[in-house]
Formats: C-alpha cells, structure tokens, sequence
C-alpha cells in the first residue's frame, strides 16, 4: 500500500463522513415537522419510544446525532429520563440501515438488474439526478431531495474509494498479522471502541470495516468484537454534550453508556465462552460487507431486546451514579443549543417556550385589569414580575431563533420561525402594556381620581371585550387554533369602536362639567393601552392564520376582510350587540 493508496483511503473517509452528513441534513430538512410531531407521541410506553428512536436515527442516519438530540431533550424538560431510555435503546437498531446501505458495494452478478443494484452502477445515476434538481430547480422541496441523492451519491463514492485504496493490503502479510491480533476479542473491542471514538459515527466505523473486508483478510472471528466496540466508542458523542448541561440530561448519557458497556459485555463474553465449547468454523470465514452487516444489526437487536425490559435498573444506575444534590439547585434550560443542529425539533421546542411566555402574558394583562375595578398592591408585584419574565423570555427566544436562521432551514421551517419571532414581540408588547394599566391604577390611587358613574360602566364593556380577545388570542395561538384566530379581528374592530365612542362621551362629559380633565388624561392613557392590546391580539391572530395558509398576504387579507368577508361582518355584528355601550 503506497502513499497514494493511503491519501485515497483518507479522501475516501473524508467523502463518506461529508456525504453522509449531507444525506442526513437533507433527509432531516425534508422530514421536518414530520419528525417533531414524533416528539408528541413520546410516551412511558416502551415500544412507542423505541419505535421513535429506531425511527428517527434511520431518518437521519446517526444514532449519536439521535442521542445528543434526546440529551438536549432531557436538558430542556421535554422529555423524561424514563422516556430517553426507550428512545435511546431503538436508535441502536436504527444506527444498523446504514450497514444494510452499504452491504450493497458487495453485489456482483451478470444479470443486468443484479449489476444495476451494485453502487458503483447506479450511484452515478442518482448522483446526476442530485446534480439536475439541486442546480436546476426553484423548488426547495425538490432542492433537498437533490441534496439526498447527492449525499447517498458522495457516501457510496467514498466507500468505493475507501475500498480501492486498501485493496492493494490483501497482499500485505504485515497487514493479516495486524487483523490477527485484533481477533483477540478483548483487544477488537477496545479497538472498534477507540476508532469510533475519533471519528465519532457507529455508521461510519461500520463503513471502514466493511471496506477493510473487501482486502479478504478480516475474518468474521475479528470483526465480531470489532463491531461489539463500536457500539461503546459512539457513546462519546453523547457524553460530551452532556458537558454542562442538568443532572437528568447527563443520565441520558451515561444510560446511553452503560447499555453499551453492559450489552457488549454480556455478548462477548457468550462469544468467548461459546467458541471455546463449539469452536464455530464461521469465525475463520472471510468476512465480508454483508456479514458484517448481519453481525451488527444481530448484536444490537440482540442487546436491545435483552436490556429493555432493564430499563429500570438502568435509570437506577444512572441515578446512582449522577445522584441528586439537595444543596444545588437544578436550573432546567428551556432551549438548549443541542437542539440547533436538528432545526425541527429546535423550532418545536421554541414554540413550546413561547406557550410559556404567552401564559405569563396572558395572566399579567387579565390581573391588569382587575386591579383597575379592585386595586392590589399584591397583584402589581407579580404583574411587574410577569413582565420581567416576558422580556427575558423575548431574549431567550429571539436570541435563539437568529442562531437557528443561520442554520440551513427548510422554506417551512424558515417560515414558522420568522412568524415566531414576530408573535413573540407582541406577546412581550400586551405584558408592557399591563404595566402601563397598572401604573393608571396606581395614579388614579395616589391622586385619589375616580370615574364617573356612567364612565366606570362604558370602561367596564370595554374592559371585559379586551378580556375576551386576550383569552381567545392565547387559546388561538396554543392551541392552533385558526377558526379562533379568524374571530379576534371582528373583536378587535369593536374595541376600536368602544375606544372612539368612549373618547367621544368624555368629551361630552366634559363639556359638562361632569368630569374633571386630570381624570381625562388617565382616561386617554388607558384606552389607549387597552386598544394597542386588541391591535396586537389581531396581530398574533394573523400570525396564526398566515403560518396556515402560507400563501396569504397578511396586510391584504385584514384589509379586505372587513368590507369583502360576510363571515367577518357577521360576527362584527354579534359582538358589536353583545358590547354595547
């Protein structure tokens, strides 16, 4: 083996590991919301969560990218410890389609269709197909699927690549007395262990070793620790995101470890035990990507099936080894960077963060108004409180959201995110605006100011109509809720009338003399704090209805729906009724 075969063999490693990157990108890319929806479905129950994570990590061809994801997931208090694990165990068996993927490079046979199924036929085929409808389509949809087919194309390229270089090692006997070292099992453990460890992909390791078979010389008694110990080596990934992040996250790792550890254990010393008994003539066998394939795929289904139902213990032995410490208190990080490198799932997460920001909202406008009909200094405190939160959550979020952007996203993602940003602004705007109904309570106390009779009953309609619109924009924007959404617009048209016609009756009163214009100003302040909450409502509202209809044009549609829509101008007229003056 020359010095151009070794610079072939890394330039093929090279091209594996980045096809293999951009595959998975492109699949995640395209999977999307598909794949954060699996996050719901997360559940206790141990099949659903191992179903979740054989098939994500199938998805995106990486059980180590599967298990920092679910670290991050613990870390953010979207997941459980107990939930992790069951996700944890099916990314082992989803990690194996890879192999299956590659086993490929070994099909020979002259029948035309047999010769189409081997790599080196067809992957320039799909490679060119990547090429066309990566470069020659508007499309982000057929974009991503070009950017697959190029992946898959590069990862196949750099297998072919990996084998032709060390080919010329088949005629090496330095290399065979090498191989045969490693075919002491303790020995190809830790050697499978501490490759994977570097390169840090199972699926990648696995890779090599099937182009290393293809010299002839690795027996399948040799590659059977070998991908044993590969199984421990891509742990590693794992616990170094675990680095800094909350006691629960860094169990996450260590089950991901410990399951490793205990299943290869196990496995090998069976092996061990087992050939020296029956001495299996399989072991001198020449190995090659196929067998490779069933052995790694038979190994991890086999360790799965023998460790779920210890799933128990192992959440106990991680909480034995990470226990709780009373005197530290546990600080939950509600987006965690993890996250970043799979944008659906972070976007996802953001979106549930922000549930929690307009919760605070919500609760800070309504206590608003009650202290303006029953004041609390009490409820000022928290509504203060409240709209600290809110800003801090802004910053969270929006701090988050610009790094996910730099991030390549797909159009849908992209589009979910700037609408968060936007919703999230005006959240914070309503709890701003809390403050400043607060603050005219407190005036109208410290000056001892209050209302007319007939004044105090034209605020009480118009403070129960903001009330209604805050609920209903809260509950649109939880829930989806876009027939909810379509109300809050006719809402928001009758909170300006109230506001217009409550001015117009000052005035009047005014004039008269039944009102002083000290409480005028406080007057004016507060409708128009109460007014910019149902303008921002309708603003949220429109969010909602534009990340549906995708398509739509916000400031088109508010401003044809309130002379072209019936459906608009009927409810206009029920609320109008329902919040006379």
């Amino acid at each position: 083996m020359g010095f151009s075969d070794v610079l072939s063999l890394i330039g093929g490693l090279c091209l594996f590991l980045f096809g293999m990157q951009i595959m998975g990108n492109g699949l995640e890319k395209r999977a999307g919301s598909k794949l954060s929806g699996l996050i719901g479905k997360l559940t206790t129950n141990r099949m659903k969560g191992l179903l979740t994570g054989l098939g994500v990590t199938a998805v995106i061809q990486s059980s180590s990218a599967t298990t920092v994801m679910v670290v991050g997931f613990v870390n953010s208090g979207v997941m459980t410890l107990k939930q992790a694990i069951n996700v944890i165990m099916g990314a082992n068996v989803g990690t194996t389609v890879t192999a299956w993927l590659l086993s490929l490079i070994g099909i020979d046979g002259g029948n035309f269709f047999i010769a189409m199924l081997k790599p080196a036929n067809f992957t320039p085929i799909l490679a060119l197909i990547g090429i066309l409808l990566y470069m020659g389509s508007k499309s982000d949809k057929k974009k991503d699927i070009g950017s697959i087919l190029l992946g898959f194309s590069t990862l196949m390229f750099g297998m072919e690549t990996m084998s032709g270089a060390v080919s010329g090692l088949s005629e090496v006997p330095e290399f065979r007395n090498i191989l045969l070292m490693f075919s002491n099992p303790l020995l190809g453990v830790f050697v499978g262990a501490l490759f994977t460890a570097i390169i840090q992909s199972s699926s990648a390791s696995v890779g090599v070793l099937q182009a290393l078979s293809s010299t002839g010389q690795v027996t399948v008694g040799t590659a059977i620790p070998i991908v044993l110990g590969q199984n421990i080596g891509t742990c590693i990934t794992a616990l170094l995101s675990a680095i800094g992040a909350n006691k629960n996250a860094k169990r996450a790792a260590l089950v991901h470890l410990s399951f490793n550890i205990i299943g290869c254990t196990f496995w090998i010393i069976i092996y061990m035990i087992a050939n020296q008994i029956f001495r299996f003539a399989f072991t001198s066998m020449e190995a090659n990507a196929f067998n490779i394939a069933v052995i790694h795929t038979v190994f991890n289904v086999a360790s799965t099936a023998c460790m779920l139902p210890l799933a128990g213990f192992l959440e106990k032995l991680a909480c034995r080894i990470v226990p709780d410490n009373k005197n530290e208190e546990e600080k939950e990080s509600l987006l965690d960077k993890r996250l970043l490198s799979t944008p659906a799932f972070a976007i996802d997460n953001c979106r549930k963060v922000s549930f929690k920001m307009a919760d605070a909202t919500t609760k800070s406008l309504l206590m608003s108004i009650d202290t303006l009909i029953k004041f609390d200094k009490n409820s000022a405190e928290k509504i203060r409180k409240f709209e600290d939160e809110t800003d801090k959550y802004e910053d969270q979020i929006g701090s988050y959201l610009v790094n996910l952007c730099a991030k390549p996203l797909s159009k849908e993602d992209s589009h979910d995110a700037t609408k968060i940003l936007h919703m999230i602004g005006d959240f914070e705007r309503i709890s701003d605006h809390a403050v400043n109904i607060v603050e005219s309570a407190e005036e109208m106390i410290s000056k001892n100011f209050d209302f007319s009779a007939s004044a105090k009953k034209e605020i009480s309609v118009l403070l129960s109509a903001v009330k209604e619109i805050v609920v209903r924009t809260y509950n649109a924007y939880r829930n989806d809720d876009v027939k909810t959404a379509l109300s809050i617009e006719p809402l928001e048209q009758v909170i300006d009338d109230l506001k217009e016609q409550i001015r117009t009756r000052h005035i009047l009163r005014l004039q008269a003399g039944d009102c002083s214009l000290e409480v005028g100003f406080v007057l004016s302040d507060l409708l128009t704090s109460l007014e910019r909450v149902a303008d921002h409502c309708s603003n949220i509202a429109g969010c909602i209805i534009e990340m549906r209809h995708d398509a739509l044009d916000l400031h088109e549609y508010l401003g044809k729906i309130k002379t072209e829509n019936d459906e608009f101008r009927s409810m206009y007229t029920v609320l109008k009724k329902e919040y006379s003056l």
